[in-house]
C-alpha cells in the first residue's frame, strides 16, 4: 500500500518547484521587458526633444525598437507578456502622428494653392488680389505651430505611457529601479526622479504599488 502522506509531499514539492520555475520565467521576461521599455522611453523622448529644436544625440529609433521586439515572438516582451494592449496603443499613436502630418501637409497645399491662384489672378486682372494672396501665407505659420503642438502632445503621452508601464513592472516584479534608469530630455513627466551619476543625469522610475 502506497504511503499517501509521501505521495502528497511529492506532489506538493512538484507544485512548489513548478511555481518557482514559473515565477523565475515571469521574472526573467519582466526584466527583459523593463530593459526594452527603458530604451523605448529614451528613444521617444529624444525624438520629441529634436522636434522641439534641441540638439540631442540618441542612436535608438523607438519605432524600430518596438518592431524589433515584436519580431522576437510571443511571450518575450511586455507587448505580449503582461499587457497586450501596449501594441494597440503604440499603433494608435503612430497612426495619430501620421494623421497630424497628413493634415499639416494638406493644409500647406491648400494655403499654397489659394495664395498662388490669387497672386496669379492679381497679375492678370486686378493687382489688389496679389496683396490678398500674400496675406494668406501667415496661416502656414499657424498650421505649423498647431501641428507641432499636437505632435509634441502625442510624443509626451506616449513617453508618459511607457514610463507608467515601467513603474508597473518595477512594482509588480520587485525589480531594482536603479538597474533600469534611462535618459529623458524633457522635464514634464511624472512618476520619475532624477539622479546624477558621474557627469550624467538619469531618470529613475518610481515603482507603483501593485
Amino acid at each position: 500500500m502506497a504511503d499517501t502522506n509521501t505521495d502528497n509531499q511529492i506532489k506538493d514539492s512538484v507544485e512548489v518547484a513548478l511555481d518557482l520555475n514559473e515565477r523565475e520565467v515571469y521574472s526573467h521576461i519582466a526584466r527583459e521587458s523593463a530593459e526594452d521599455i527603458r530604451r523605448i522611453i529614451s528613444s521617444i523622448d529624444s525624438e520629441r526633444a529634436r522636434k522641439k529644436g534641441f540638439f540631442v544625440y540618441y542612436r535608438d529609433d523607438w519605432d524600430d525598437l518596438i518592431r524589433e521586439r515584436i519580431r522576437k515572438g510571443k511571450r518575450h516582451t511586455a507587448f505580449d507578456f503582461y499587457n497586450p494592449a501596449l501594441l494597440d496603443i503604440w499603433e494608435a499613436k503612430v497612426e495619430e502622428l501620421k494623421s497630424v502630418r497628413k493634415a499639416e501637409y494638406f493644409l500647406y497645399a491648400v494655403i499654397g494653392g489659394v495664395a498662388g491662384a490669387l497672386i496669379a489672378a492679381g497679375v492678370l486682372f486686378w493687382w489688389p488680389l496679389i496683396a490678398l494672396g500674400a496675406s494668406i501665407f501667415p496661416f502656414a505659420v499657424w498650421v505649423r505651430d498647431r501641428a507641432r503642438e499636437k505632435k509634441d502632445m502625442i510624443y509626451h503621452q506616449l513617453t508618459q505611457f511607457f514610463i507608467d508601464e515601467m513603474r508597473v513592472l518595477l512594482g509588480k516584479y520587485r525589480l531594482d529601479p536603479e538597474m533600469y534608469r534611462f535618459k529623458v530630455f524633457n522635464d514634464d513627466y511624472f512618476g520619475i526622479r532624477t539622479a546624477r551619476i558621474g557627469r550624467e543625469t538619469f531618470a529613475i522610475a518610481e515603482p507603483m504599488d501593485i
